[in-house]
Parts: C-alpha cells; sequence; structure tokens
C-alpha cells in the first residue's frame, strides 16, 4: 500500500513538473518573440551610414565649394582639419568647430592640374593623387617607368606649376590578386570583398580586375563548390565586379569579413573615407593590416590600363591581397586594387571606393542588426565629425567566422535572445507528460491483469 502511495505521489509530481515546463516554455518563447526584432539574428539587413553632417570636414567643404577650400583632413587629435584660400572662410571653419589651414592652391586647381596629367600620353607604372596637408598633386613613377618616359610626364608637371610634385618610387604598380576569402577562377585566385544585395539575389562585390564578366568562382577548398559566377563589373576606369552566388543567398554570416584564424569583423554601415583615418585591410596573404589614407580621387596607370578615383593608403599588401575589404569602426569603405611594396618594407595601396562602386552597381551594402533599432546608424566620427584620434581607431566588432553547420545551428537554439531555448523546454515537457501518461497506463494494466488473474485462477 505504502509503495502504491509512493508511485501516486512520483506521478503526481512529475506530471506537475512537465505542466510547469510547458508554462515556462512557452512564456521563454513568448518574450524571445516580443523582445527581438524580427530576422535581427536570421538574417542581416541592408543599411548605409548618411554623408557627413554640415559640421564635418567633408560638409563644410560641400557648403563652402571648391574654389575657397582644397580638401580636409582628420588631425592628430580627432578634429577635422579644412584647407582654405582666404581667411574669411577659415573664420568660418573655425566657427564651425573644426580646424582651419591656409593654404595657396584651391580644390578646383589640385583637379584641374589631375585632369592635365590624365589628358597626357599614358605612362604605365605611373599614379598620382591630390595631397591635402601639402596643398600639392604627387606624381609618382615605379621601377618600370623608363627615363625618357619620366622625363616627358616632368615636362607635364612643370608646365601645369610649382604645386605637381614627382617622386620615383621602389616595386611596381601591379594588381593583386586572391584575398579575405579566397575564390578561385580560370583567370587566377581573388577575394571575396563585402557581401551585397539588390533585394532579389545576394552577391559578392570584389575588384573589378580579378576577372570579366562570365568569370565562374569556385570556393577555396578543391575547386569543387561553385560560388557564382560573375555578372558586372568595371575595369579599367574602375576597379569593381559584381559575383551573383549560385544559390542566390549569401547565406549565415553574410556581414562578417574574415581576418584570418577563424576570426572576423562584423560591418555595420558604409562610411566615406577621410585624408588621416586609420583604415584596415584584410587578405589572404598578409592578414589583417592597418594604416592611414594618404590622398583621395588617385589615379593609377597599371600595365592592363588606368583606374581614377581610387582611396590612396600606406596600409601594406601583397600579391594575393587584391579584392580585400577595406573598413575601420566596423564600417565598409572599399576594396583592394593595386599598388606597389610589400609587408616587409612597406608600400603604397590603392583602394575601390565601396559606395561609388555600389551606386554604379545598384545594390546594397549588407550589414549587422544594431541592437533595439531598425535605422541606419548616424555617421561615423572616422570622417572629420567627432574627437577620436585616427590612433584609436579600431577595426570593429569581432565576430567568429562560420557557415550553417551543426555548431552554428546548436548556438542558435541554445541562445537565450532566441526561440531555441523555450522551444526545447516546450518540447522536453511534452515529453515529460507523454511519457508519465504512458507509465501510468502500463501500471493500471498490469494491476488489471494481476486482479484478473486473481479472480479466475
Amino acid at each position: 500500500m505504502r509503495h502504491a502511495r509512493r508511485r501516486r505521489i512520483v506521478r503526481r509530481v512529475a506530471r506537475l513538473a512537465a505542466v510547469g515546463g510547458l508554462l515556462v516554455g512557452g512564456t521563454m518563447v513568448t518574450r524571445a518573440v516580443a523582445s527581438e526584432p524580427p530576422d535581427t539574428s536570421a538574417a542581416p539587413h541592408t543599411s548605409a551610414r548618411p554623408a557627413s553632417g554640415t559640421g564635418t570636414g567633408a560638409g563644410l567643404v560641400s557648403r563652402l565649394g571648391t574654389s575657397r577650400t582644397a580638401g580636409h583632413w582628420v588631425g592628430s587629435d580627432g578634429r577635422p582639419v579644412v584647407a582654405v584660400t582666404d581667411e574669411s572662410t577659415a573664420g568660418e571653419v573655425r566657427r564651425a568647430g573644426a580646424e582651419a589651414k591656409l593654404v595657396r592652391h584651391s580644390m578646383s586647381e589640385l583637379k584641374s592640374a589631375a585632369s592635365t596629367l590624365r589628358s597626357a600620353p599614358r605612362v604605365a607604372g605611373t599614379a598620382w593623387a591630390l595631397d591635402y596637408r601639402s596643398n600639392e598633386v604627387v606624381v609618382r613613377g615605379d621601377s618600370t617607368v623608363t627615363e625618357s618616359d619620366w622625363s616627358r610626364l616632368t615636362g607635364v608637371a612643370e608646365g601645369i606649376g610649382g604645386f605637381v610634385r614627382m617622386e620615383r618610387t621602389a616595386g611596381t604598380f601591379t594588381t593583386r590578386l586572391n584575398g579575405a576569402e579566397p575564390i578561385l577562377s580560370t583567370t587566377g585566385r581573388c577575394s571575396a570583398g563585402f557581401n551585397v544585395t539588390d533585394g532579389r539575389s545576394d552577391f559578392i562585390l570584389t575588384a573589378g580586375h580579378c576577372g570579366p564578366t562570365g568569370s565562374v568562382w569556385f570556393g577555396d577548398d578543391g575547386g569543387d563548390r561553385q560560388v557564382g559566377r560573375t555578372v558586372a563589373g568595371s575595369f579599367p576606369g574602375d576597379d569593381f565586379s559584381l559575383v551573383e552566388y549560385a544559390n542566390g543567398k549569401a547565406g549565415e554570416g553574410a556581414d562578417v569579413v574574415a581576418v584570418g584564424e577563424g576570426k572576423g569583423v562584423r560591418i555595420t554601415g558604409t562610411g566615406e573615407p577621410a585624408v588621416g583615418q586609420r583604415v584596415f585591410r584584410s587578405g589572404s596573404t598578409s592578414g589583417l593590416r592597418d594604416g592611414r589614407v594618404t590622398a583621395l580621387d588617385a589615379t593609377v596607370n597599371y600595365p592592363e590600363g588606368t583606374v581614377t578615383g581610387l582611396i590612396e593608403t600606406d596600409v601594406c599588401a601583397e600579391p594575393g591581397d587584391s579584392g580585400g575589404p577595406m573598413f575601420s569602426e566596423g564600417l565598409a569603405l572599399g576594396v583592394t586594387s593595386g599598388g606597389s611594396g610589400d609587408c616587409a618594407k612597406g608600400g603604397t595601396t590603392f583602394f575601390q571606393p565601396l559606395s561609388e562602386a555600389m551606386e554604379s552597381l545598384g545594390v546594397e551594402l549588407i550589414v549587422s542588426a544594431r541592437e533595439g533599432a531598425g535605422t541606419a546608424p548616424s555617421a561615423p566620427a572616422a570622417t572629420g565629425g567627432g574627437a577620436t584620434a585616427p590612433g584609436a581607431a579600431a577595426p570593429g566588432a569581432t565576430a567568429p567566422v562560420t557557415g550553417v553547420d551543426a555548431s552554428t545551428l546548436l548556438s542558435r537554439l541554445t541562445d537565450r535572445r532566441n526561440v531555441g531555448p523555450g522551444m526545447l523546454v516546450v518540447a522536453g515537457s511534452l515529453i515529460a507528460l507523454v511519457a508519465t501518461r504512458w507509465i501510468r497506463a502500463e501500471q493500471d494494466r498490469k494491476a488489471y491483469r494481476r486482479h484478473y488473474s486473481a479472480t479466475w485462477g
């Protein structure tokens, strides 16, 4: 009798625990659904950071005009510095909270000089950019440029005026293949830069010199996994291309760029680079590297053709890094085009601006959702709107580089911010409830058989 009473108590406790589990699990699911924005963890979304406000260097240059200003950059203290051509304009800049530097030549003059250089006979192995801080146009020639070609280009520079500076540089200006997440085709090995979308399909935005339209790309895992096909691009002139994913979707982790050793950086938006800004580049040959933006609107005469409107940096790169992403503080800035030098001696690396490429291709960046918000983030301090020193800049929030595998699915199920834990509790409670009912039914059947046997002998 005592044993029967104990069994009844155990069954009741089990049933109460199962019912309690159902209630707790249901509450967990309800709270997860109510507190989390839809698709925040399941799928990245598109967003872009707006252009700098009127208080930043870019905003002041835009408002004051190219005849009164000559570019802007980030000072060592993080404040925006604007080059101006007169004291009146300098006063306006200071009243806006930025630092002013008086220079002799306006942006209009600098761009006119660059236009004259572009109209001269093309010399492969040369490059030029607008140096805002020195108020000059800097022309560089690599080791492949002959003395006669250099002399002819020097004559063009002298005809423009004394604000064109000529420099010889070691190494050669070349396009650089490979990159952060390697992709392979018959044209070579390149890097997946950033993931973008047109709202219907997802794509990889990478360097245009990697391969012409129609190139088929494979993953760097033996070449037996097709990644996608190049569907659009521009090179020379620009240096960007669009690779459409074979299945149309970028998948899990589309908002993360790889930086090596299974680690990544989460991309939260796009930004416009500023001279003096600290930036980071990722590539499969040399990994994660950092440096400064040294000039904008650079022109490079590669052996394959001329590319204009590039971002010039002192970040090192090597063959194997082309197409890789450039970013800072989680903001996507550009993809690796080419350069000279290496990571042992240093050098110059050029990047295709991301915003220009996306506008031309009609796509948007796939970025991470911000917690508690679905709107685009505000403009970054790196563009000159804040007081963050350039040296304090970081790549961005770290994130693992993962695909959709068993461990990823398990982590999503057990993440308390998702509905997974609640569903697991509900499922376990249902199993326990069914089990207690089955055990009781079995015990009742056995008791009936014993009673029947005793009655009929």
